[in-house]
């Protein structure tokens, strides 16, 4: 055998082994193939109407306070405040695409628009859809006063009632004898109203479990502000702090007439009624 054909068997041989390892070290790099995994189905998002930032009480909503934000269509509440256009399958990654194509579609006048003007009558957080329920405007029907009544510890549930929470109005008097007593009487002037702040401040501080103060705002309905202006002028009223679930309970005036009762009143104890008698 020549020279030149045992170097180019060597070659060969050499050739041969080196693509073997190179295929072998391939193989172990990968490794066995791996499953796909599955994609999830597109899920159908609408735009729903949300606070672009903390809106306290008192805010009077404009332009930049409020933005579109896609929502899962199945997640959808009736309350909530939508561009108008049907659920649409959102892609993975398509967010910012419907955000964009939502500004877009409300250029002109809209949902959104409609509700420039409004005052904010419950805090909405930012990211939360908006919802009229928390909204009023003015002239509207209904549109509630603010009345301030004094208040102490022991008028208004020792402290513990805050901003945002649900009290029954209620005044006890002496009798006028009229029906030959000498005792008291009590009348719930009205029920279930907001109150609206202590003092001055609107909202309690992080974390506050009760407030002394010496005035508290509440919300009436204008028809009723003449009835608090009275019982002001008439003597003290206290505050009974209603639970929260009571909270969604009937809102306006108490009991049309007071309940006669010779010698006995009424005391509030942590949201506990309970009967004394008293001697004339």
């Amino acid at each position: 055998m020549g020279s030149n054909r045992v170097i180019i068997l060597v070659v060969a041989i050499a050739a041969a082994m080196g693509l073997m390892l190179i295929v072998r070290g391939l193989a172990g790099h990968h490794g066995p193939p791996q499953p796909v995994a599955a994609v999830a189905p597109a899920q159908p998002m609408t735009n729903v109407l949300v606070a672009h930032r903390d809106l306290p009480t008192g805010t009077r909503i404009g332009a930049g306070d409020v933005v579109w934000q896609p929502w899962p269509a199945n997640a959808l509440n009736a309350a909530f405040i939508t561009d108008g256009h049907s659920a649409q399958a959102a892609p993975s990654g398509a967010v910012a695409k419907i955000a964009r194509t939502a500004e877009a579609a409300v250029a002109s006048a809209g949902p959104m628009e409609a509700v420039y003007g409004a005052i904010v009558r419950v805090p909405i957080l930012a990211n939360e859809p908006v919802v009229q329920s928390k909204l009023v405007r003015s002239g509207q029907g209904g549109f509630m006063r603010a009345v301030a009544i004094p208040i102490s510890v022991s008028t208004a549930a020792g402290g513990f009632v805050l901003p945002g929470d649900r009290v029954d109005v209620v005044q006890a008097k002496q009798s006028d004898g009229s029906n030959g007593g000498h005792g008291y009487t009590s009348q719930t002037l009205l029920q279930n109203v907001e109150v609206l702040a202590i003092d001055q401040a609107s909202e309690p501080a992080k974390g506050a479990q009760a407030m002394v103060g010496a005035t508290a705002t509440l919300e009436v309905p204008a028809a009723d502000a003449e009835v608090m202006a009275k019982a002001k002028a008439q003597g003290e009223v206290v505050l009974a702090l209603r639970s929260y679930a009571d909270a969604g309970g009937a809102s306006g005036r108490g009991s049309p007439t007071a309940r006669q009762a010779t010698g006995e009143v009424h005391i509030y104890r942590a949201g506990v009624m309970s009967n004394a008698m008293v001697t004339p």
